[in-house]
């Protein structure tokens, strides 16, 4: 089961109203939903709403939901921030079932960038898709996708075949090998590489 565990409250009031209500007792309010159950109204004392929204582990993750003695697992898929105060105003939790799949965004990370020979070329890498919906098993959501740039060169087209997925995952979109990033000569060694050549025409004039 998930590592984290939110505590949470069976809201009353519903609306911006209710949700009012709760932040002004401190703590952030939520929705549950999905499955084959109706959606409920929580909420979650905020200081230990903040505790596990700042470990990493709780958008996007298979998490525990516990009210009473009552527990099942979830997945925080969105959270809604103030955008002046940084603070947390809504989240929302999705039922599921932690050994079936779901879909769910996963960020790709890039490694490697400063030791990449495109890198010391003079190249850019140039990002199409910053996260990749997949399909994967609730209890093996991955924090990441990683694609390793160590021996990438100039002109190379980064997709989604590049990328290693948890066992038994599969990316949503399956009628195509798409992009995640390329990589391309970048405008300020272009720009160099025009002057070098001016510089080299003018000597020879």
């Amino acid at each position: 089961m998930a590592e984290i565990i939110l505590n949470v409250d069976v809201r009353s009031g519903v609306g911006t109203g209710g949700a009012r209500a709760a932040r002004r007792a401190g703590a952030v309010p939520g929705i549950l939903y999905g499955g084959d159950k109706a959606p409920v109204a929580i909420s979650v004392n905020e200081k230990d709403f903040r505790k596990s929204l700042y470990t990493g582990k709780l958008l996007g993750h298979l998490v525990t939901l516990k009210y009473g003695e009552e527990t099942q697992p979830v997945i925080a898929k969105d959270v809604q921030f103030d955008p002046v105060t940084d603070r947390p105003m809504h989240f929302d939790l999705m039922r599921v079932d932690e050994h079936a799949p779901v879909k769910i965004s996963i960020p790709v990370h890039f490694r490697n960038l400063e030791d990449a020979p495109f890198n010391r070329q003079g190249g850019s890498l140039e990002i199409v898709r910053h996260d990749v919906e997949i399909l994967v098993q609730a209890d093996r959501i991955p924090e990441e996708l990683v694609i390793d740039l160590a021996d990438r060169q100039l002109g190379d087209t980064l997709r989604i075949s590049d990328v290693a997925l948890p066992e038994g995952a599969t990316p949503t979109i399956t009628d195509r090998d798409f992009v995640i990033a390329t990589i391309k000569v970048s405008s300020a060694a272009q720009s160099a590489a025009a002057d070098e050549a001016q510089a080299e025409a003018g000597a020879e004039d």
